[in-house]
């Protein structure tokens, strides 16, 4: 199992077949989020279609999924999250992408609520 962060990335069919029957899911212009929440379990699986474009173009599309999903990891909740690239995510922004990524994870609760001290 390969590790992002503190996070393994999801390999198997199976088992993102199983996240998406069961898990919430979030949808902004840009990306899809399935999120299934449990605890101390920290899966993370990204996946853009043909829709896409060619290999260059999707495996672009995850990296920047990637990037982000770093960037935001240390608030989030414990969980499995997929996300899915849609085809405006060649088109826009890194500020509009982060933007976006940020309103799935909100929808979905997926950050944690910080305590005030």
């Amino acid at each position: 199992m390969v590790s992002l962060g503190n996070f393994y990335t999801l390999k198997l069919h199976r088992e993102f077949q199983f996240i998406y029957r069961k898990a919430k899911d979030a949808h902004s212009e840009s990306v899809v989020l399935f999120f299934l929440p449990a605890n101390e379990i920290h899966k993370v699986g990204f996946t853009a279609t043909k829709k896409i474009g060619n290999a260059v173009k999707r495996n672009r599309a995850k990296r920047r999924l990637r990037a982000l999903f770093l960037e935001f990891s240390p608030s989030l909740k414990d969980g499995t999250y997929i996300f899915v690239a849609k085809q405006a995510i060649n088109d826009i922004t890194y500020q509009k992408l982060k933007n976006d990524f940020q309103k799935v994870l909100n929808r979905s609760n997926a950050i944690k609520k910080e305590l005030d001290v």
